[in-house]
């Protein structure tokens, strides 16, 4: 959520910039100035009435000790008139409040300058590639096809059990998958990440402070007895542990890593681009979150980074890097890089990772502040990335790895798997 006070001072930047999203901000940002002008002054009137009222009752005790109860009852008759006032403007500040809420909650973040412009996917920007793309033998599969023939991966099973898009993992599939998710953990505790297990499911306010809601495209499984959100990503739980929360700057920076499955309705997903693990509505990831100053939070995007590149270098997969434009970039998200692997089998990309900088943008909807050296509160700077999540991995791996006598299981993995081929 964008500051009110950085909009008054920047508003025909933020507008110049937030054309990069297609996003005409100027009226909008415009109300957004008025409604302020209008809290403010609200402010005002209660806070001279509330004062006024404080005065008058002070008033009338001395009246009353003195014997003047004619004067007295006068100016109880008038602080009744202010209370009513006060109650009156009270209201009328929470209303203005609340619509000023809501409309800030309609603005996506304001792009960072090296976002390239873009109407979407197409228009994302190569920064970064690595590795060959191997040449496979006549008759290669795309891996829906080679979890049938070693059994690894039961997508019919799923859909008995729950529905399309929710798999099965069988015997060294499902010790595969167990494998990764160590793997990766380990590598990020390694890097000096600390572990959480967070729950799976997150209040209203969870999914406000991170940015999931309101949830504009219904991508977020709601159980509604109890009003809670199944979580789209680690992302959520993680970041909000720090939400209502008032840090030192030398508490910063702060570095989390979880496991977690990850729940999302992916409506309107159809298509053979979305067979087997391509588009899952259940799946298994592993997410970074860093807390940082403004100062160091690039610093640290590049350090995401290079991270996660070390964890596609050890696999062994071919991949690229997307700074991703202003038409394809996530709402929330100041600048963000994609990850994607090379599928040889289906000969396509597919995305692994997003690595983002929200800057002060989800901080300021968490309230998420440090102290400064000077004493002055600041707003802290989110940042977050995939490390990984696992379908897309699994699927480049059996297919990238596969081979005449079986799928080959990454060198870095085996200790992690116990066995070095799934035949």
């Amino acid at each position: 959520m964008l500051v009110v006070q950085n909009i008054i001072a920047n508003k025909e930047a933020y507008i110049k910039a937030l054309t990069k999203r297609n996003f005409d901000a100027a009226a909008v940002l415009e109300e957004i100035i008025g409604l302020d002008e209008s809290r403010r002054a609200t402010q005002t009137k209660l806070d001279n009435t509330l004062a006024d009222s404080n005065k008058f009752s002070k008033e009338i005790g001395l009246l009353f000790k003195n014997g003047e109860q004619q004067k007295a009852n006068l100016l109880k008759e008038k602080t009744a008139q202010l209370k009513e006032s006060s109650k009156q403007l009270s209201t009328a500040l929470t209303d203005i409040q609340e619509k000023l809420t809501q409309l800030l909650y309609t603005i996506p973040n304001v792009p960072h300058d090296s976002v390239p412009n873009g109407q979407s996917d197409e228009d994302n920007e190569e920064v970064f590639r690595e590795g060959d793309i191997p040449v496979l033998e006549e008759g290669a599969l795309p891996h829906w096809e080679l979890a049938k023939k070693y059994d690894i991966i039961d997508f019919e099973l799923g859909v008995k059990i729950t529905g399309a898009g929710f798999p099965v993992y069988k015997g060294k599939g499902a010790r595969l998958q167990r494998a990764l998710i160590s793997y990766f953990l380990d590598k990020n505790t390694d890097a000096g990440y600390k572990e959480f297990q967070v729950p799976h499911l997150v209040n209203e306010a969870s999914g406000y402070g991170t940015g999931q809601l309101p949830d504009k495209e219904g991508q977020m499984y709601h159980v509604t007895g109890d009003d809670l959100y199944l979580i789209p990503t680690a992302e959520v739980p993680v970041t909000n542990m720090f939400r209502d929360e008032l840090l030192q700057e030398s508490d910063l920076p702060i570095c989390c890593t979880g496991y977690t499955p990850c729940f999302r309705r992916e409506a309107g997903s159809y298509g053979a681009h979305v067979r087997g693990l391509n588009r899952l509505h259940q799946f298994d990831k592993v997410e970074i979150v860093r807390i940082e100053t403004p100062e160091n939070s690039y610093k640290a995007l590049d350090g995401m980074v290079d991270h996660i590149k070390e964890i596609l270098n050890d696999l062994q997969l071919p991949y690229r890097i997307l700074r991703l434009c202003g038409g394809d970039i996530g709402f929330t998200s100041a600048l963000t890089y994609d990850f994607e692997v090379f599928s040889t089998a289906q000969d396509r990309w597919l995305e692994i990772s997003s690595v983002s900088n929200f800057e002060s943008y989800q901080a300021n909807r968490l309230k998420l502040r440090y102290k400064d050296a000077n004493g002055k509160n600041q707003l802290a700077h989110t940042l977050n990335g995939s490390s990984l999540a696992l379908p897309r991995v699994l699927a480049g791996i059996l297919e990238n790895y596969q081979t005449p006598n079986g799928i080959k299981i990454p060198e870095v993995l085996i200790p992690y798997c116990g066995f070095e081929y799934i035949d």
